[in-house]
């Protein structure tokens, strides 16, 4: 296979991102303009100092101020009590000013993650995690939905256009990616399977799909020979491994890329697919909040 069909078949999430924040950044200067300077706001709370969470917690400060939004950040030590926190989340939910609230996962063994984000309100739950929003989503109804199954969906529908009717594969069964990507593509009327590590004849099940999304969080699980020539791939998993250089360390994705590329008709790459798409919807669902908490259209 030559460099331009490799090309071809690679999903380019990071220039999709970069293209949808672009728009989102063009809807806030028109939201601001015609209703008084209304401006989207997110608050993101992170507890602690995970490495990690505290460059991802960046990441998403900066973009939020590129788009014109405004950013909220507060910072709580390690040894923040769980009631502590959700006084946070309660004044936050009370802030006109917020229009979204995220907590940034995962939180520190003595708080309840579930209680945490059950706190939220829902109307603001721009993660998509809150049990009504779960609800609502898994029914068919207006949701928030989680960022980063949202941004597969938004590659799948840009590079297939129609999904109806095709058979939809997804490894992994998390509240944060599997079970909502599952209800999306239902909503699609795809046909949908929801499979993951312990599925029997994994490798059977996966061959069959037309759209494979693979979140199980184990690295190069998936592998070529278990795709079907011409399906797409979404990989969402992101999984640091030994590289060649010793000490060092390389991300990869739970598809085992270099052997999927020569059969998949189109596949993300990690880094630089998925990844991408996930801060530029949780602008998007900013942004989306803010239009709805202030009776105005909102998709």
């Amino acid at each position: 296979m030559n460099s331009t069909e490799i090309d071809n078949r690679i999903i380019d999430g990071k220039g999709f991102a970069e293209g949808l924040r672009s728009r989102v950044a063009e809807e806030v200067t028109a939201l601001k303009a015609s209703h008084n300077g209304l401006t989207p706001g997110l608050a993101v709370i992170i507890v602690g100092e995970d490495p990690a969470s505290q460059i991802y917690v960046r990441n998403k400060n900066k973009q939020t101020i590129e788009a014109g939004m405004a950013g909220f950040e507060f910072k709580m030590p390690e040894d923040t009590s769980q009631a502590d926190l959700l006084k946070k989340v309660l004044e936050l939910n009370a802030d006109d000013k917020v229009h979204g609230i995220l907590v940034q996962l995962p939180l520190p063994d003595q708080i309840d993650e579930h209680e945490i984000i059950n706190a939220i309100d829902p109307a603001k739950d721009v993660d998509g995690f809150h049990v009504v929003n779960s609800g609502l989503l898994a029914t068919g109804q207006k949701a928030m939905v989680s960022c980063t199954p949202l941004g597969c969906l938004m590659l799948l529908k840009d590079r297939l256009g129609d999904l109806s009717g095709l058979d939809a594969v997804i490894i992994g069964r998390s509240n944060i990616v599997g079970k909502p990507m599952a209800a999306l593509l239902l909503a699609e009327s795809c046909t949908v399977t929801i499979s993951h590590s312990r599925t029997r004849d994994l490798p059977d099940v996966v061959r069959r799909a037309d759209i494979v999304v693979a979140a199980v969080g184990r690295a190069e699980m998936v592998r070529g020979d278990w795709i079907k020539p011409g399906a797409t791939v979404i990989d969402v998993g992101i999984n640091r491994v030994p590289a060649a250089e010793e000490g060092k360390t390389r991300v990869v994705g739970d598809v085992a890329f270099a052997e999927a590329i020569e059969v998949a008709g189109a596949i993300t790459p990690v880094p630089k697919g998925v990844g991408p798409m996930t801060i530029a919807c949780l602008l998007q669902n900013t942004l989306t909040a803010c239009k709805r908490q202030n009776g105005l259209e909102a998709d």
